[in-house]
């Protein structure tokens, strides 16, 4: 039986995750028996302090907490608040606070052959077919088996380029340095059933459903969650250098419903193994589906996180990576040769058995709810509730 109607989530596994309550403000909680329990104290008044805990899970299980109501309860307030626009509305908030928010890119090699095709025709999504064709025609399977950073990596390398169809994408897909941005500043992300946010410039768009590690200042994955790494192919299609333009937008970082805390039963092997679903549904009746595959990414997800943090980067309160899609949709919506782009109002829908659905309505960046409460507000709140 589902924990929580819309949320998917499976009646086994231990969650934690945050929750605004009105008149108080973000709080920690923990999923148990579909109840969602407010556990902030003291000893973790953060998401990010309590995955740094050694005993995170037991903690998660027994510390005493105030009952919020079940996670349908939550899941409705919600969308209510979603509708309302209401700032102080009981609702679920991303599943991180204080971490930062970082992401991978060109991990699997069909998305790596989207972005290649992105470069090639400049963001003009008409151009798209004719260099998709001609790429498939040269790389074919090729680069699907290939191991980052392997010799064989390096002849296909060599081949790509006396067919002059090297590209930076294809440098970070099967060279040996992975590609890590910042996604998000810390508190910036959305949680589900919020909007999302394109930046108005784009007419190239489209959702990029994730697996997202929880990782704490140590390194160590501590837990898992979904993530829809909002993405403007046009602008990022211009130019590399537009990453952040295209990526790191008011609301484009969605995550949730709740990170679910590794155990003996959800392991790491457990995680290289999820399947990811995508639906999205727009106005007219539009439906596309599409899937991401974990047991397809080039690069295992240890990898990732070491490339991401290590002696060469700290992360004193911890980080949430995404590790890419494999999701690239192709299919026109509005026009043929045009592929897809979101429509304002687009209802997204990630998900997964064991880790639940994130939901998003798609809008626009400078129409969806601002961005006004940071680190520095969170540490306001939580001195005046006396938890730090």
């Amino acid at each position: 039986m589902d924990q929580g109607v819309g949320l998917g989530l499976p009646g086994e596994g231990l969650f934690v995750g945050r929750v605004w309550r009105g008149g108080i403000g973000p709080s920690v909680v923990a999923l148990r028996g579909g109840r969602v329990v407010d556990i902030t104290s003291r000893e973790a008044p953060t998401l990010s302090a309590l995955l740094e805990r050694d005993d995170v899970a037991d903690h998660a299980r027994t510390a005493p907490g105030e009952d919020l109501g079940s996670a349908e309860e939550i899941a409705e307030t919600s969308l209510d608040a979603a509708r309302s626009g209401d700032p102080e509305a009981t609702r679920l908030l991303a599943p991180a606070d204080l971490q930062a928010v970082k992401a991978c890119g060109v991990t699997f090699a069909r998305s790596m052959i989207e972005r290649v095709i992105e470069e090639r025709a400049g963001g003009d999504p008409s151009r798209a077919e004719a260099i998709r064709a001609r790429v498939g025609a040269v790389v074919g399977e090729r680069l699907r088996d290939l191991r980052p950073g392997s010799e064989a990596a390096a002849e296909v390398k060599r081949l790509l380029q006396a067919e002059g169809l090297w590209s930076q994408y294809l440098e970070v897909g099967i060279g040996p340095d992975a590609e890590v941005f910042t996604k998000c500043p810390p508190m910036a992300a959305v949680g589900w059933g919020a909007e999302v946010g394109l930046h108005p410039v784009s007419r190239w768009n489209n959702p990029e459903p994730e697996v997202v590690l929880a990782c704490d200042s140590r390194g160590r994955v501590r837990g898992v969650t979904l993530g829809n790494d909002v993405n403007l192919r046009d602008v990022e299609g211009r130019s590399a250098l537009l990453l952040g333009k295209a990526k790191d937008n008011n609301a484009s970082a969605a995550l949730g419903p709740f990170v679910r805390l590794l155990d003996d039963g959800f392991a790491m092997d457990a995680v290289r193994g999820l399947e990811l679903t995508l639906t999205v549904e727009g106005e007219g009746g539009y439906r596309m589906e599409g899937r991401s595959s974990m047991r397809e990414i080039s690069r295992d997800p240890l990898d990732l996180v070491a490339q991401a943090r290590g002696r060469h980067h700290q992360y004193p309160d911890g980080f949430l990576l995404y590790l890419g899609t494999l999701f690239a949709p192709v299919e026109d919506r509005d026009a043929p040769g045009q592929g897809f782009t979101h429509h304002g109002g687009d209802r997204v829908t990630i998900a997964c058995p064991e880790l639940g659905a994130l939901v998003s309505v798609v809008g626009l960046s400078t129409e969806v709810p601002e961005w006004t409460f940071g680190a520095g507000a969170l540490m306001r709140n939580l001195a005046g509730r006396g938890l730090l």
